[in-house]
């Protein structure tokens, strides 16, 4: 999506309107982003490949079921693509993806792909060598494309909320009243996504205590989770409550909670690990395990690789969070040496990088 308002914005400079059709799922929340932001949608049959290290578990009804599903979407792709005649056609990786980028081919029209992780999706790999231009999020992406297509390639990083990058400490002291915090310590933000995550929730709740003694901690836990974190915070002395915020959800004050925040607890999605480089942000990494491929350990190995984040992979307890994040709050120095090597990661410029190869390729 931000990658669409940036372009709207360039060609708006030029005078010209950008006419758009978003290829996805009718399950998916692209179905209710879209047409939210006055895009026309519009949906296609997909298969999802349910991966096993065991071969054999790959011919599941299930996959099969599935995979009979992708010619059928690749022919209503192909009927969409013919019809609105697009000048270029972005997938971004998914299912979806797969059906959108074989009738790109199939009509001769321009296709650039963007793949967000740090290692490259199963779609994108199918599809490079369809590819016009190859947008990746990484240097390190570069070789893992196959050798043949890697002239197609340059490295954009993901597309920023340029609002994330706009945040006030103060501001969030205000809007959440913030008032009981110790401005002599650091904060600490966690977050498990707009739902929650139940493995951060629980694994901060078991250390709270120690945590508050060392950092004032605002804690998104997502709407279905915040009574019974408020009855364990009610049983906090009232020297450490004072330095907890817990929320259900934050919303437009997300940006000056991040400026606000030393250190960030959070899973490591792509769009995560781009607003926090962006914002060069210490960070210590709970990848969700289930996110396909594996993609959330790799990012968070990726970025702890660099020195620019803790990645806590298997099992997490509070010991072990206390281990990651204790050094970080005691010494900012090594605070400050962490956020130099994240924000050397950041690409706060990648939608305009990505509207370059988006143009690029519908020119020829």
């Amino acid at each position: 999506m931000t990658a669409i308002r940036a372009l709207q914005h360039r060609l708006a400079a030029d005078g010209r309107a950008l006419d758009v059709l978003w290829i996805g799922t009718a399950d998916g929340l692209e179905a209710r982003v879209a047409p939210a932001e006055g895009i026309a949608f519009t949906t296609v049959a997909t298969g999802k490949i349910r991966r096993s290290a065991n071969p054999l578990k790959m011919v599941s009804p299930a996959n099969v079921r599935d995979m009979a599903r992708v010619p059928l979407g690749v022919a209503q792709a192909r009927k969409i693509v013919a019809d609105f005649r697009p000048d270029v056609v972005l997938a971004t990786g998914g299912y979806v993806a797969v059906p959108a980028g074989l009738a790109a081919r199939l009509c001769h029209r321009p296709l650039v792909l963007h793949e967000q992780t740090v290692r490259l999706g199963l779609a994108n790999r199918k599809l490079a060598s369809s590819a016009t231009r190859i947008a990746v999020s990484s240097e390190s992406s570069l070789p893992l494309l196959p050798e043949s297509v890697r002239g197609a390639a340059v490295v954009t990083g993901n597309p920023i909320r340029p609002e994330v990058l706009t945040g006030h400490p103060q501001k969030a002291v205000d809007a959440l009243g913030l008032y009981g915090f110790d401005h002599r310590l650091p904060t600490v933000y966690v977050t498990g996504g707009a739902q929650g995550s139940q493995q951060i929730n629980e694994v901060v709740r078991d250390a709270l205590p120690w945590l508050l003694g060392r950092a004032n901690v605002i804690h998104q836990c997502g709407p279905a989770n915040v009574d019974g974190l408020r009855q364990h915070a009610a049983a906090l002395p009232p020297e450490l409550s004072g330095r907890y915020y817990l929320a259900g959800f934050v919303g437009p004050e997300l940006p000056d909670v991040l400026a606000l925040a030393d250190v960030v607890i959070s899973r490591s999605g792509a769009g995560t690990l781009a607003e926090l480089t962006a914002l060069g942000k210490p960070a210590v990494f709970i990848p969700l395990a289930s996110s396909a491929g594996n993609e959330q350990a790799h990012n968070a190995r990726h970025l702890e690789d660099a020195g620019a984040a803790v990645a806590l992979l298997g099992e997490v307890t509070a010991g072990s969070l206390r281990d990651a994040v204790g050094p970080l709050l005691a010494d900012p120095v090594r605070r400050g040496a962490m956020a130099e090597r994240s924000r050397a990661h950041g690409r706060p410029d990648a939608a305009n990088r990505l509207v370059d190869v988006i143009l690029s390729a519908a020119s020829g």
